[in-house]
């Protein structure tokens, strides 16, 4: 499968961007979601996580609060809605495959291409 996600750019402190994930092929509902994201000098980490159905989220303890993943099967799309951003959310954010459904560490099939997010004080 392959994955784009769009929805970065530049926005202050306490705005809000919304990522999209597209998925090509036809099976996008077997597979697990994830976002993870690597800001400049640090190691990828992982964002949020939503099962097949969508009925399994997941998020890391430094986002939760703030934002939600969700998915539309219908348009193989993932999204990730980021509301109260800060200087700190900057990163390059990318979308992932799973293709066991429900994972929470690195070990996704498919990545995306990222989606750079600034966010300024």
């Amino acid at each position: 499968v392959q994955l784009q996600a769009s929805g970065g750019g530049s926005v202050q402190a306490g705005g809000s961007l919304r990522l999209s994930c597209v998925a090509s092929g036809r099976t996008f509902s077997s597979y697990g979601m994830g976002w993870f994201r690597q800001a400049p000098g640090k190691e990828r980490e992982f964002v949020a996580a939503i099962s097949r159905s969508g009925g399994r989220l997941f998020y890391v303890d430094s986002v939760k609060g703030r934002f939600t993943i969700s998915r539309d099967n219908a348009k193989n799309t993932v999204y990730l809605q980021m509301n109260s951003l800060k200087p700190e959310d900057t990163a390059v954010y990318y979308c992932a495959a799973d293709k066991t459904g429900w994972i929470l560490d690195n070990e996704y099939d498919y990545w995306g291409q990222g989606t750079l997010v600034t966010v300024s004080s």
